[in-house]
């Protein structure tokens, strides 16, 4: 782990079911092998205090999400730090300290120094779950979303991200430390 510089961040995707498109080019682009169902996806970009300061612009369920955050300009003062799960690897921003776990090595084993390093980062990054799960306590977020007019989806998960930070607001949560 690294010493604390500047201000913390963490990122992670999240994938909303959609139903089946029609068009088989779309089911191609649309269909998560990871959810086992077509969805969109977005990232969330949350501070120490946990409120999301940063959502993504949503995709097709097929995109990776360091693609995602790749094509994505981050609100990042320099100094700051990124917190990321493994999903992110190799993803850098100019004048950001990216902290990722350590891979395990193909064929051999992490030592306890690495073990305890990636158990530490792991309890600082669960609190991005928590505020993905938070976002997703609106059923019409976590749910297959059946509305179909053209920026209608976009705009359920921003007034859910917005309700969660209103939550936080009203009654904060303990800080990611």
């Amino acid at each position: 782990m690294q010493p604390q510089d500047g201000p913390i961040y963490c990122h992670d995707g999240t994938e909303r079911g959609i139903p089946r498109p029609q068009d088989s080019e779309d089911q191609k682009l649309y269909y998560s092998g990871k959810k086992k169902k077509h969805t969109v996806k977005n990232v969330l970009l949350i501070d120490e205090a946990l409120n999301i300061i940063f959502l993504s612009d949503t995709v097709e369920g097929k995109m990776h999400d360091k693609k995602i955050a790749d094509a994505t300009p981050y609100p990042l003062p320099p100094g700051s730090q990124l917190l990321q799960d493994l999903g992110f690897q190799a993803f850098k921003l100019n004048g950001v300290i990216t902290i990722t776990p350590i891979k395990k090595p193909r064929g051999k084993e992490l030592t306890l120094e690495q073990k305890d390093s990636n158990r530490e980062l792991s309890k600082r990054r669960v609190r991005i779950e928590h505020v993905n799960s938070s976002v997703k306590r609106c059923r019409i977020v976590k749910e297959v979303i059946r509305l179909l007019k053209d920026g209608m989806r976009d705009l359920v998960m921003d007034v859910c991200c917005a309700l969660h930070n209103f939550r936080v607001f009203w009654s904060p949560w303990k800080p990611m430390a």
